[in-house]
């Protein structure tokens, strides 16, 4: 009787060792943000979604603008864009959350676009409450602010209802386009020596349609 009452004592105070020894536990997959969220300011709904070849990064895209038109009376363009090619893209649609990476604080980061200054910001996404959504953005490291995104669930006039770089839907930057694994990559050629022959097809085929 007295072996089984010290075994029954012992057996907790055992486990509270292990656990101060191993230390608090850390998530190590963040708490999926996905969906459309208004930003703290009102001037933007952001859509969140996986992105990349394996579907682990996140990348986000501004499917609504509450003032979409220029003081001309035209829809706005990234004309602060450092890249000229992206500069006379619309506003409305273009991508300002570049594929972020999950980290060791089960968060996600990596760089925010800001089309109002055409610069790049380090940022850290994570959400803790329902319906919330904290964006976290660095200027430098000891400049950071931080904002509550609120999650929103209806449609309302001027949205982007569309699926990504699908009709009516918001365009992903080539650059952070998910490449299919196991793609196969185009042979190098050997300087002074033709590449091979294609074969020839029975018959012509249509060119597939720009997006």
């Amino acid at each position: 009787m007295m072996f089984r009452t010290l075994g029954r004592r012992a057996a907790p105070l055992a486990l509270f060792a292990l656990a101060a020894l191993a230390g608090p536990a850390r998530a190590t997959t963040p708490t999926d943000p996905t969906g459309t969220y208004l930003t703290e300011d009102g001037r933007a709904r952001v859509r969140l979604e996986k992105c990349g070849a394996t579907n682990d990064r996140l990348c986000g895209y501004v499917v609504w603008l509450k003032v979409p038109l220029s003081d001309k009376g035209e829809p706005r363009v990234d004309f602060k864009n450092p890249d000229p090619k992206k500069q006379a893209r619309p506003s409305l649609g273009h991508q300002l959350i570049m594929g972020l990476k999950p980290n060791d604080d089960a968060h996600y980061e990596g760089q925010i676009y800001n089309s109002e200054d055409g610069k790049f910001y380090k940022v850290t996404i994570w959400t803790d409450a329902p319906g919330e959504l904290t964006v976290k953005g660095c200027l430098i490291a000891f400049l950071c602010k931080s904002q509550t995104w609120t999650k929103v669930n209806d449609l309302i006039a001027g949205q982007l209802p569309g699926p990504t770089n699908g009709p009516n839907g918001p365009r992903t930057d080539p650059e952070y386009m998910a490449k299919a694994p196991g793609a196969p990559k185009p042979a190098a050629k050997t300087p002074g020596k033709p590449g091979p022959a294609a074969a020839p097809s029975q018959a012509p085929q249509p060119a597939p349609a720009d997006d």
